[in-house]
């Protein structure tokens, strides 16, 4: 693997490596055993059977080696990359084509078809259902007038509906007449008119309804076919009958949709055995027929080519599942009827409120202005490439003879030389691929989305997995001291990968479960703490080469989705924090007195020194923390609230920065007193040495075995998010400690590692960027659907695809890095003039434009 990113999550070289290159290339390789090592120095075999079994295990080793070896020399990084783009390429052709013949309509998708997510949690194909609160709907149906009208089915729709508005309305209507609710703060009127046949009568009152009242239809609901049954035995007569009728309201149902919506209700099905004898003719079999016939009717009644009024029949489909349960056999149980009643209000209010976790009936704004430029900006520098890449190839040929062309091509990449503006020209027409599948994933209407639902089977199955498979690829370390380059590699992988199932299995439902993943949230900031105070403590370099570095890893991928993607930095929540840590770290160890280890190893004084530094740290993060007010007053002052805040408020982050805000400062002590008893040579970190004595290892061990199982047990108890995370910021150090000293106590376990986790582990920063927009969708609030119909498989292929993609976003990153941040100070400085006057003119464009809300 080559080309990775060093600064993933703000995390600085470790102190073992501080003092070595600046950037290492690749994974160490495994030392495979009984190959490493000369014959000689193992015991030899005691009779024929232990022989043959040494031999053998030998052989296993050497066929594992020579098997992995021959994986890894044809399925490479680049060879996957090359793999998803072709993937890509067909799925954008497939969803294309399907989109274009095959009717990818999602409010079609909404009201025809779709599934139980567990029991009561309905998932329309293809799209996301929103599910509406009461403050929603009546925004949306504010000074609109809904009509249902039908017989006793359509009478529970109609009470599912304005329980949407008002939860605590009760079913206290008369059976056989006519209903009315009104909402008179908001000119809401949602009536129920009691018709249950398709005949003349019910015509005549659809005749009367744009008459009825100043306020005319906007959403007309009506649906029947039980009682023509009932009353006449169920006779073939009786269907002709039927749609002879459908027939002729079929045109005023197309006249009413001049006002708004209409909805034919197909029939739900019975459950036959549980009808009482009055009923008994009202079969499924029947039913479907009346419903074949509505189909027929009103798709045959046209206008300009496509009928205009809806089937909803996506509550059949529900209902199919769920009659069972009813107990009259002919009425829904309430979570099936409530069912429909919220696929009615996301067809209807969609495509008006626009709710970011509601994708069904909604139409897509037009990019605004900056998404333009940034595809213009990402098209030139494509035609820039080619055109370079076309002249060098025309010099190439022109001047190079054929025995120095054939030379050049052998020379190794690493002698190669520097490519001068073809370099960045290709990394930006790289990244603006990348753009445009982010953009047709997350905001253009080519791919399915479908909403998350938790079960403790989607978290724990894929975690056992993950894990399973990193014990598997285990390797030894390069050293072995505590926290190891590889080490922390490792454990920023594994917990990646671990909030990465968290996010698509919809686990934050489940306290327990988002309690241990806020220790690892705080774990990152933990690791930038420890990791920026060692750099500095040993290399002094304050540099504004070094911060600027730093900050383009940062924030290179984020301030680019927020162009793209239409969304506010604090968006991208942890970005925001862990660049906000990095420069109070660095504020705190720059200014003066400038304390080093080197000036510290002259005097035990320059010790107390940084300890009142951070001292002083802790009492601005105490009095910021107990201060709301101050806090979102500081942040609020434009134009650093543009960079901090969320829907027009800094309450977002002030929640973030407050969860974790010692978790930076404890990482910073945990480093300084490590590097002391570093320098003092208390630790014992030779390759097999315990880090302490025997009896001080233990205990240490012993308590951090129990802290754990005690944090377990505590938050298992917690009975509200609220109330565990005033306590979160006080004991989740507790954890981390206890995690890295059963890690690194044992030198056994400080000789390992995981190299699964740790390839992770270096491209962290952008699994956790683009999972918002290529493996989730709708930001976050779904899931990607690239293969509809099998999410087994959909979820495998948009990994692949995810993890591929990060990687190369990686290696931009860093290619930009080393062309956008020269060495040479005066040249920064003019670049960071010309940076900061572009981003003063994008955060006015922001400033004039809405932008979208997005958490």
């Amino acid at each position: 693997m080559v080309g990775q990113q060093k600064e993933a999550w703000g995390q600085s070289e470790q102190p073992q490596q501080l003092l070595q290159s600046e950037q290492r290339e690749g994974v160490s390789q495994p030392e495979q055993p009984g190959l490493a090592d000369g014959a000689g120095s193992e015991a030899p075999p005691t009779d024929c059977t232990a022989a043959c079994c040494h031999g053998g295990a030998k052989m296993a080793v050497l066929a594992y080696s020579l098997g992995k070896r021959e994986i890894n020399q044809h399925f490479t990084v680049k060879n996957a990359k090359l793999i998803s783009l072709v993937v890509v390429i067909f799925l954008l052709v497939f969803h294309t084509a399907s989109r274009y013949y095959g009717g990818g309509d999602s409010c079609e998708w909404l009201l025809s078809r779709g599934r139980f997510l567990g029991e009561n949690v309905w998932q329309p194909y293809g799209c996301m259902m929103h599910k509406y609160k009461s403050n929603e709907a009546k925004t949306c149906l504010a000074e609109k007038r809904v009509v249902f009208l039908g017989d006793s089915r359509i009478r529970q729709l109609f009470y599912g509906f304005i329980k949407i508005m008002d939860p605590s309305r009760s079913e206290d209507g008369i059976k056989h007449e006519d209903i009315s609710f009104e909402e008179k703060s908001i000119s809401v009127n949602v009536d129920f008119l009691w018709h249950p046949e398709a005949n003349n009568s019910m015509k005549e009152r659809l005749m009367s309804l744009p008459r009825e009242a100043s306020t005319k239809p906007y959403v007309i609901v009506l649906g029947a076919a039980t009682w023509s049954i009932k009353l006449h035995g169920g006779s073939i007569e009786t269907l002709q009958q039927y749609k002879v009728n459908l027939t002729s309201i079929a045109v005023h149902l197309e006249r009413l949709a001049d006002y708004g919506e209409v909805y034919w209700v197909l029939q739900d099905p019975v459950k036959e055995e549980a009808l009482s004898e009055p009923r008994k003719m009202i079969t499924n079999q029947q039913l479907q027929l009346y419903n074949e016939a509505a189909a027929d009717v009103l798709n045959s009644s046209k206008r300009n080519g496509r009928s205009r009024v809806k089937l909803l029949a996506a509550s059949r489909q529900a209902a199919l599942e769920t009659i069972s349960q009813s107990e009259d056999g002919l009425h829904l149980p309430e979570s099936t009827r409530d069912v429909g009643a919220m696929i009615l209000m996301n067809s209807v209010c969609n495509k008006l409120l626009r709710p970011i976790d509601g994708s069904c009936c909604q139409t897509l704004p037009p990019p605004n202005v900056l998404q333009k430029l940034s595809a213009c900006f990402f098209l030139s520098s494509a035609v820039v490439f080619l055109v370079l890449h076309a002249l060098g190839n025309n010099r190439h040929r022109r001047h190079v003879p054929p025995d120095v062309e054939s030379l050049e091509e052998r020379k190794p990449a690493s002698a190669a030389a520097p490519l001068g503006l073809k370099a960045p020209f290709q990394a930006l027409c790289r990244m603006g691929i990348i753009m445009g599948y982010f953009y047709l994933c997350d905001r253009a209407d080519v791919f399915m989305k479908e909403q998350k639902f938790y079960t403790h089977s989607t978290f724990f199955i894929p975690l056992i997995y993950i894990f399973v498979l990193g014990v598997f690829y285990n390797e030894n370390t390069k050293e072995t001291k505590l926290l190891n380059r590889e080490q922390t590699d490792e454990w920023k992988g594994w917990m990646q990968l671990v909030i990465l199932i968290y996010h698509i299995s919809g686990a934050s439902a489940f306290i327990p479960v988002y309690m241990h993943v806020r220790v690892l949230v705080a774990a990152y900031l933990f690791q930038t703490g420890y990791g920026h105070f060692s750099f500095f403590w040993l290399k002094g370099d304050f540099g504004l080469n070094r911060v600027c570095q730093v900050l383009f890893r940062l924030n290179f991928l984020v301030l680019v989705l927020c162009v793209v993607m239409d969304r506010p930095y604090q968006f991208y929540y942890f970005v925001p924090l862990v660049t906000f840590w990095f420069v109070v770290i660095y504020a705190t160890m720059a200014l003066w007195p400038q304390i080093l280890q080197k000036k510290a190893n002259n005097s035990g004084m320059w010790h107390l020194g940084i300890l009142a530094k951070l001292l002083v740290l802790l009492l601005f993060i105490c009095v910021f923390a107990f201060s709301q007010g101050v806090f979102e007053s500081i942040f609020s002052v434009w134009p650093i609230s543009q960079l901090f805040e969320l829907n027009g408020s800094v309450h977002e982050w002030w929640f973030r920065w407050k969860l974790d805000r010692f978790a930076v400062i404890h990482g910073m002590l945990f480093a300084f007193i490590y590097l002391v008893l570093q320098k003092c040579q208390v630790l014992s970190e030779g390759k097999g040495e315990a880090l302490f004595s025997a009896k001080i290892s233990n205990l240490l061990l012993f308590l951090s075995v129990v802290s754990f199982i005690t944090y377990s047990i505590w938050a298992s108890s917690c009975k509200t998010k609220s109330e565990c995370n005033e306590t979160h910021p006080y004991i989740s150090v507790v954890q981390i400690l206890a995690f890295i000293l059963i890690r690194n106590i044992p030198g056994y376990a400080r000789s390992i590692y995981s190299s699964f986790f740790a390839w992770f582990g270096k491209i962290s920063l952008e699994l956790f960027i683009c999972q918002y927009h290529i493996w989730l969708a709708a930001d976050t609030k779904g899931i990607l659907v690239l293969i509809p119909g099998n999410p087994s498989l959909n979820i495998l292929v948009s990994t692949f695809i995810f993890v591929c993609v990060a990687h190369e976003v990686s290696l931009i990153t860093n290619d930009l890095a080393q062309v956008v941040i020269p060495k040479d100070s005066m040249t920064l400085l003019k670049r960071l003039a010309a940076v900061g006057l572009l981003s003063l003119a994008v955060l006015l464009l922001a400033r004039d434009s809405q932008v979208r809300p997005g958490a």
